[in-house]
């Protein structure tokens, strides 16, 4: 299922993340410490348990200069990486799951048939460690392969841009590729997720019966 024709962060494609996981949650979603679930588990559970039951999604998120940067130079990293690499990016919005209702991705653009990209615009520091260690974060690998199950891609671009840097340096891409065991991972354990969060609305729900 689709909502690809949506502009990101238009009012509908809020309207549509609401009370859903998105790929950029999964690793608050599946953290863990030495001696279980971590804490962003049960609190990203409450957040979507707020939205389903009050059908709006929960006040107080502000964006910081940091992010705000990234926002505002997304389009330039997507033209500077169609310049670099020859590749069309189609703008998309929103992909649900194919299965699991309650789960989707909004990936930053759709490359031919099989591809798509993810694109991170960060302070100069961490851009530069991305250059020297060509490591990228295991929390966007997670993003980026829930990105491709969603968008039944193949393959996503992970994109690093800072146009601060000289010319040269601007821009890092690195393929990553769907990867079927880490696929069958995140599907058992996104469905355990899925079924936590709809058990705790039933459960409030079948208060306001008694």
């Amino acid at each position: 299922m689709t909502d690809a024709a949506i502009i990101q962060r238009s009012p509908e494609w809020f309207a549509a993340r609401c009370g859903s996981l998105g790929a950029s949650q999964l690793a608050d979603a599946l953290a863990k410490t030495k001696s279980g679930w971590g804490a962003s588990r049960a609190n990203l559970q409450t957040k979507l348990v707020i939205e389903r039951l009050t059908g709006q999604q929960e006040e107080g998120f502000v964006r910081s200069p940091a992010m705000q940067w990234g926002v505002d130079k997304e389009d330039e990293a997507r033209t500077a990486y169609s310049f670099a690499t020859g590749h069309e990016v189609i703008e998309v919005g929103l992909y649900k799951h194919p299965t699991l209702i309650g789960s989707h991705a909004s990936p930053d653009g759709l490359v031919g048939n099989d591809g798509c990209i993810e694109i991170k615009c960060p302070n100069s520091t961490t851009h530069i460690e991305v250059l020297k260690t060509n490591q990228i974060a295991h929390k966007y690998i997670l993003q980026m392969q829930w990105q491709m199950i969603c968008a039944e891609r193949q393959w996503c671009d992970f994109v690093s841009f800072d146009p601060r840097m000289p010319d040269h340096l601007m821009l890092y891409v690195q393929r990553v590729h769907l990867d079927k065991d880490m696929q069958v991972y995140l599907e058992a354990e996104v469905a355990q997720f899925l079924k936590e969060v709809e058990a705790q609305v039933e459960a409030l729900n079948m208060k306001g019966t008694k």
